[in-house]
């Protein structure tokens, strides 16, 4: 043949056995046995593992050889993506929803196959194993509808692990080309294999990509370093394991989302704009191309041949990236990562951080290996930290503020989840100094997350200590599930005495066989941070010996109860609870959680036996009042229940608007039947949707109609609401304080927002919950009577 002329098309081969194929056997292993590995939170490891599954196929799909190969890879791995869409967010949706969406996904799946088989039927020999995966998925979807609601989190496990099998047998089975192979296709599309010249010209651009690959992968670590540095410097520098890695997390996550964003919109786009002109191309090439540079109109046929050259190097660029993945991989970060880079810049003040903030999304990865570990570490610091010599029932793990005189009335504060160190929280900060400086008023508790994304000592400056600056009476607390990412050390550190702390951080280090970055030294260092810390703002803390407490009197009890991320306790601290609350049998008892019991509406404890079991307990107790953060909002209800001597009743109070970002689906979707028969909660729904509405960018309106026509569905509307984290003003956080008041046998529950004591027209609430008499703009206050009262 010529030396220059493309005479014949390549061959493509079989993929033989691969890492790819191995890799997608133990991500299928992964997912099966994830219920055993991570337990009750197995839905999102499984829908990662599917998202991985799919991408995969889908960059595998550039490398085939047959068109028909390429659309079925493309297809099958959007909807494996989709699939594990669904399955990671399953604890976001309604009800068992993600079962018969994961059944319909097969269900298209199956139809796909089944059309693809008909036509081979039709052109070929009629074999019946073209139809074999139709029914492979068909099948799975009769599993699926069968053993809906009976098997749980098991069959979704095997379902996704046969749908990541098949993908590795498809990757097997597809004929593929090879990286040689790029320079002979590029012109195939064109038609215009016979120009030699044009041949030529696609061989030397190929051979300056392969030439600039260095310079492109070092544009590559340059950008990731510049990124790295954006996210230390901005998530501040902290030399501890947490702090070194969650930045390098960040960066990760900007890279998926640079290969997200150059595959799912800028290649796509470039390649529709690209066969749609592609016969206008051919003619400009025929024009262009091969005419002699004194052909008449130079400067035209020079400047579309420029322009037609840049075409060319971006189809042998995508050529390439078809046929290796390593040049797919570089080919997708040199084009989304100037895009990722953006969202990184901007999305903390757009609305979506909790969503693109890549920081964030260390705060997950911590939360996965933070949940598993929780109750061992709290156990070991248990240990390691016992009560106080002689201490027992009312006095194991007691906390002593000054000013608490059996019988004498006296006021506290309860605020939750304020740790975000921004607008909304320092909105409420005039408020509680305020509240704070009564003279009834003797401590404060933290009810849950005191510092976020990851309660690391780096952010405890900005985001408690100046906040809680002025707050001159002694803070508690529990820690929420963000607190306990670092292992509960800053958390310790701060509120824990000392000798305490240092006890249950050496504690942890052991049990964790000391592999972690903790040490002697850093366990001192911690120590004498808060310390030094606590002296410069102020702020009395370090007076309680474990993260769950106690403070009785004769009349009144307060229990406080980490627990943890799962919404449990472990072994030592279920027999101080019961203990502490057998002591407080006959007194108005009020006990703090870290979840609550119910929040938007619902029955949070509903699939979760061990928090049920916490709920027993509190029945079994003839509990008064339980309150907790977690949930970012203001929520009262009232729970009536008969006990084996007589009706009784319990009110639940979630306390979590102290700072983070609001909790906008329980105004956005609460349910038509509530949980409780009585019930309140703050802001209200006209107030939320006159904040979205005036806030609300163009880009983000479908999201916000989505939400609002259809609650979000498939997904819950406190899922989707957090895409309209405005820190803006209006805000409206707030807090409670509690008034005991053994003289008038009542205890108070007096709800302050931003502009000092709500009022009832602020709040949305069923008929009952309002007392009687009481008109819209009179202060909101629950009484509850104490035991005993009237003797």
């Amino acid at each position: 043949m010529p030396a220059e002329k493309l005479t014949h098309a390549p061959t493509p081969e079989h993929a033989a056995p691969s890492r790819l194929g191995v890799l997608l056997v133990v991500l299928a292993g992964l997912a099966l046995l994830a219920p055993a590995m991570v337990g009750d939170r197995a839905d999102g490891r499984i829908g990662l593992l599917l998202m991985i599954a799919g991408l995969v196929e889908i960059l595998h799909g550039f490398r085939r050889s047959r068109a028909a190969d390429q659309q079925a890879a493309w297809q099958s791995g959007i909807i494996t993506v989709l699939m594990g869409g669904l399955v990671s967010q399953a604890s976001a949706m309604v009800g068992g929803v993600v079962v018969l969406l994961l059944a319909g996904w097969f269900a298209v799946d199956a139809v796909r196959h089944l059309v693809t088989g008909l036509r081979g039927w039709k052109t070929s020999t009629g074999s019946g194993s073209l139809f074999l995966p139709a029914l492979g998925n068909a099948a799975m979807v009769v599993a699926l509808l069968l053993l809906r609601g009976r098997a749980g989190m098991w069959i979704v496990c095997l379902a996704s692990a046969l749908r990541i099998l098949g993908t590795a047998w498809n990757i097997r089975a597809a004929a593929v080309y090879t990286a040689a192979d790029s320079a002979d296709t590029v012109l195939d599309d064109l038609g215009l294999q016979d120009h030699p010249q044009l041949v030529a010209l696609g061989r030397r651009l190929e051979a300056e990509e392969q030439a600039r690959a260095w310079v492109d992968g070092a544009w590559i670590v340059a950008f990731a370093v510049t990124l790295f540095a954006i996210h230390l410097g901005r998530m501040g520098l902290d030399r501890t394991a947490l702090g070194i890695v969650s930045p390098g997390v960040a960066v990760v996550g900007d890279l998926f989302i640079a290969l997200v964003v150059a595959f799912g919109f800028i290649i796509p786009f470039r390649m529709l704009w690209r066969g749609a002109t592609r016969p206008a191309a051919r003619r400009m090439w025929r024009w262009c191309g091969t005419e002699s540079p004194s052909a008449p109109g130079r400067l035209a046929r020079r400047t579309a041949r420029a322009i037609l050259t840049g075409r060319m190097r971006f189809a042998v660029q995508m050529r390439s990236a078809r046929y290796s993945s390593v040049a797919a991989f570089s080919r997708g970060l040199q084009l989304g990562l100037p895009i990722a880079a953006i969202l990184a810049a901007i999305v903390p003040v757009s609305g979506m951080s909790w969503y693109f903030d890549t920081e964030n999304w260390a705060a997950g990865m911590w939360n996965g290996w933070a949940e598993q570990r929780t109750d061992v570490w709290r156990a070991a610091m248990g240990a390691a930290v016992p009560p106080a010599p002689g201490s027992s029932g009312a006095s194991a793990y007691a906390v002593v503020p000054p000013g608490i005189v059996n019988g004498r009335d006296f006021a506290f504060i309860v605020i939750g989840d304020t740790g975000e160190g921004d607008a909304s929280q320092h909105v409420l900060r005039d408020q509680l100094i305020l509240a704070s400086r009564q003279d009834a008023v003797r401590f404060v508790v933290l009810s849950s997350d005191v510092v976020y994304p990851t309660g690391a000592m780096k952010d405890y400056e900005n985001k408690f200590w100046l906040p809680f600056k002025g707050v001159d009476r002694p803070v508690y607390a529990i820690p929420g599930n963000h607190d306990w990412y670092d292992a509960l050390e800053a958390f310790a550190a701060t509120f824990l005495e000392p000798d305490a702390a240092r006890a249950a951080m050496r504690a942890r280090i052991e049990v964790d066989k000391r592999i972690t970055s903790s040490n002697e030294r850093s366990v001192d260092a911690l120590i004498a941070r808060a310390a030094f810390l606590r002296q410069q703002y102020g702020v009395s803390t370090g007076g309680q010996r474990a993260p769950y407490f106690q403070l009785q009197t004769d009349r009144f009890a307060l229990i406080a109860v980490d627990t943890g991320v799962l919404k449990r306790v472990d072994a030592a601290q279920l027999r101080w609870l019961e203990a502490a609350l057998e002591a407080a049998r006959g007194k108005c008892t009020m006990v703090v959680l870290g979840h609550p019991l119910f929040a938007g509406g619902l029955y949070q404890a509903a699939s979760n036996e061990d928090f049920a079991a916490i709920h027993r307990l509190l029945r079994k107790h003839d509990v008064t009042l339980a309150m907790a953060g977690d949930t970012h909002d203001l929520e009262s209800y009232v729970e009536r229940y008969d006990a084996p001597t007589g009706p009784r009743t319990m009110h639940h109070m979630v306390n979590g608007g102290g700072g983070a970002y609001l909790s906008f689906g329980t105004a956005l979707a609460w349910p038509k039947s509530p949980a409780t028969a009585t019930w309140a909660f703050y802001p209200s729904r006209d107030q939320v949707v006159q904040k979205i509405d005036a806030l609300a960018p163009a880009w983000e309106r479908p999201v916000w109609w989505w939400t609002r026509r259809f609650n979000a569905w498939p997904f819950s509307a406190e899922w989707l609401s957090a895409a309209f984290d405005f820190n803006v003003a209006p805000f409206f956080q707030s807090f409670v304080e509690v008034r005991v008041e053994p003289s008038m046998g009542r205890l108070r529950l007096l709800p302050w927002g931003v502009h000092g004591r709500l009022r009832w027209s602020d709040l949305t609430a069923s008929a009952d919950a309002r007392p009687t008499g009481t008109t819209p703009d009179a202060f909101v206050e629950w009484a509850l009577e104490m035991p005993g009262a009237g003797r």
